[in-house]
């Protein structure tokens, strides 16, 4: 993850909803609704209700902790830590 894409990310708002994880990961939305259904990204209902939300920030670690990589290009060190 570049710093460019960081910022962009960072001037999301803190709670996002699954039309914005969905576009933010490139997935579909069913697929994040999925996930978060099964506790595969991090994910919260308020009581009684049926919507997801999702804290940015945690969105974000995800990202971090579930890189996505090319078989042509393996993933540097310093990007798995995201050293600058």
């Amino acid at each position: 993850m570049t710093g460019e894409d960081r910022r962009g990310m960072e001037d999301l708002p803190p709670i996002l909803d699954a039309a914005q994880v969905a576009e933010l990961l490139g997935m579909n939305v069913q697929m994040v609704r999925k996930y978060a259904r099964e506790g595969r990204i991090p994910a919260y209902r308020l009581p009684g209700g049926r919507v997801f939300r999702f804290f940015r920030d945690e969105i974000i670690e995800f990202l971090r902790a579930h890189p996505v990589t090319s078989p042509e290009r393996p993933v540097s060190e310093k990007e798995k830590t995201g050293s600058p």
